[in-house]
């Protein structure tokens, strides 16, 4: 008979190991800090070493944790895709697709009735999501996002470069005759990705922080109205703003540059090779090689 400490106690081991903060892991569990604390006291105990070495910011794994942390992740990601394959059969139905709303509706949905038409018994759902979180707990399937660096445990497949570049209404844009001429206007952001006005500017070698100041959007859209409505300049992927750029709602003045990112398709490397999630993102390269094929952008 195996001699194993509780399953509950290794499943917030790992959350913790993963976050290296136990109030980040007690969010995750939904349960309390103390109560996670507690699990972890419980398990060093059993064990009879200690795991975690506490510090200001959070925590640190030492040795004996750091090997325990490499089986546990293993093992409890193995029972988890185990019992996923039996409560919903080895070709799952169903995909739950993550990815920012604004690629949602300029990207992917208006591609999606071509996956249909070809696997009509893959029924795909959408879900506004930017974080790897519901994905490495289980909430969706696969997750479309534009980043430089992937958590340890993901498997990300390239789709196309992410580029950016500023947009504003026509009559804005006869104010603009070279790129430094933008720190004149009022900067339009978005929360999302307040990382891009300084990628843009750092792309053409100008001055970062000069590009930090400017009114900001929760939304990727409500900034693109207001660009339109010629509050500001705004900056945003090609791939979202190239509609009402092609409707002359909008101008590109200086065009789009690489700014280090890539959309890519990712899950889980645990779950790689499950025939629906295979489909999909074989489907999803086919849709962005045109793209990747072309300008990169």
């Amino acid at each position: 008979m195996r001699r194993l400490p509780p399953l509950n106690a290794l499943r917030v081991f790992d959350a913790a190991a993963r976050r290296l903060n136990f109030s980040a892991a007690a969010e995750d569990l939904c349960v309390t800090h103390s109560a996670v604390s507690h699990q972890m006291r419980q398990l060093e105990d059993w064990l009879g070493c200690k795991l975690f070495v506490r510090h200001a910011g959070g925590v640190r794994l030492t040795p004996a944790g750091e090997r325990l942390h490499s089986a546990s992740s293993v093992a409890l990601d193995q029972l988890a895709l185990c019992c996923q394959e039996i409560a919903q059969g080895e070709s799952p139905s169903e995909l739950v697709v993550g990815a920012p709303g604004s690629f949602l509706a300029n990207w992917l949905i208006p591609r999606l009735p071509r996956f249909e038409v070809r696997r009509p018994d893959i029924r795909v759902n959408l879900r506004t999501c930017g974080e790897f979180a519901p994905l490495e707990q289980g909430g969706i399937d696969i997750l479309l996002v534009s980043g430089r660096h992937w958590p340890r445990a993901v498997a990300a497949r390239r789709l196309f470069a992410d580029a950016v570049g500023p947009v504003c209404a026509p009559a804005l844009a006869e104010k603009l005759r070279e790129p430094a001429d933008v720190v004149g206007q009022l900067l339009l952001h978005t929360r999302s990705c307040v990382e891009a006005w300084p990628d843009w500017a750092e792309a053409l070698g100008l001055a970062a922080p000069a590009f930090g100041a400017g009114r900001k959007f929760d939304h990727l859209p409500l900034m693109l109205e207001a660009a339109a409505a010629a509050i500001g300049v705004g900056v945003a992927p090609k791939l979202l703003v190239e509609r009402q750029i092609e409707s002359g709602r909008l101008i590109a003045p200086f065009g789009f540059v690489p700014c280090g990112a890539v959309f890519a398709c990712c899950l889980l490397k645990t779950r790689a090779d499950e025939p629906a999630l295979r489909e999909f993102s074989a489907w999803l390269a086919e849709e962005a090689a045109p793209i990747e094929g072309g300008d990169g952008a």
